[in-house]
């Protein structure tokens, strides 16, 4: 059954989180499909990653399967821009509203990806949330290393405000290392004095690069997608001698005193578990107006199946429902 803790109040509640109704029924039995994707991933993604962790495979399967992401529909408009000097797409479908944007942060590891990689999911957010979408190319590791991604990520978020943006026009979205990326971002912005955007939501966030959750060794034979046993050499080449407990770098080791209404999806088989639960905790306690649903027998951002997953369906409408209402 689908896990959720809410809190919308100052003072937080120490009661543990309770069990509700699943939003929808396919959270409660595992769809055909989500059990073929989560065989094949298991083969072509994690066998694959273990085999040849190189960053520049990486990089080069990756490009691979970005050639099979397919196009929005016709009436999307994809734009490249530069915001701040950094390099982002912005996305519009006939449904956008000019006062309303999403930045999304998109996951890797902080080591790979890129805004194309998104394109199937970003023009449904665009849609469903009735807004515009910065996805932001940010800078990745090794040749870019902590605090460069939160660098760019604080940069486009404050050229959007310089392009006339309210900030509570203004959600920040993102997923594993750009969840952990949105989280650490609005601390920063917090600590630095800028209007906070008007709502975060974030699915599979990376919020601890120490790696300390229970989850991380529980789930590591269930999640099909991440080999636990590279994520000491992937915070190395992220970090680059950096202090995994900074707050910027770990945003579970943050006060998120005051931050915006912030929804936090993650599946139960996910390795990063405990990584969004705690992250909810701490943020619950500080008073934060949050809530966390865990959804049962997922993975890692399963949300990036909505073509093909009913799970993912109804992940992705999750996500625009918390982020339109608030908006």
């Amino acid at each position: 059954m689908l896990q959720r803790v809410t809190n919308f109040g100052s003072g937080g509640s120490d009661r543990p989180a309770a069990p509700v109704a699943p939003t929808h029924a396919a959270v409660a039995h595992l769809s055909v499909q989500a059990r073929l994707l989560r065989a094949c991933m298991r083969i072509l993604v994690k066998r694959r990653l273990r085999a040849d962790p190189r960053i520049d495979a990486v990089r080069r399967h990756l490009a691979l399967v970005g050639r099979l992401v397919p196009r929005p529909p016709r009436g999307t408009v994809t734009t490249q821009v530069v915001a701040g000097g950094v390099k982002a797409d912005l996305i519009a479908t006939r449904a956008s509203r000019p006062d309303r944007t999403i930045l999304y942060l998109h996951g890797g590891s902080y080591v790979c990806g890129w805004p194309a990689l998104y394109r199937d999911l970003t023009w449904r957010l665009a849609t469903a949330c009735r807004a515009r979408v910065l996805c932001i190319d940010y800078r990745l590791a090794p040749e870019h290393p902590f605090p460069a991604a939160l660098d760019d990520a604080a940069t486009a978020y404050r050229w959007l405000l310089a392009q006339g943006t309210h900030s509570q026009h203004v959600a920040v979205m993102g997923d594993s290392a750009g969840g952990g990326l949105a989280l650490a971002l609005m601390l920063r912005l917090r600590d630095e004095g800028c209007a906070l955007p008007a709502v975060a939501a974030v699915v599979s966030p990376w919020t601890d690069l120490t790696f300390s959750g229970a989850s991380v060794q529980s789930n590591a034979e269930l999640d099909p997608l991440i080999p636990v046993e590279l994520a000491a050499e992937v915070v190395a080449l992220c970090l680059a001698g950096a202090d995994p407990t900074a707050p910027y770098a770990s945003p579970l080791f943050g006060d998120p005193t005051g931050l915006p209404p912030t929804l936090l999806l993650v599946g139960g088989d996910d390795v990063l578990r405990d990584d969004a639960v705690r992250m909810a905790e701490k943020m619950r306690a500080a008073g934060c107006a949050v809530e966390i649903e865990v959804w049962p027998r997922m993975w890692h951002v399963w949300h990036m199946l909505v073509r093909v997953m009913p799970e993912a369906r109804v992940a992705v409408a999750r996500l625009c429902t918390f982020v339109a209402d608030r908006v």
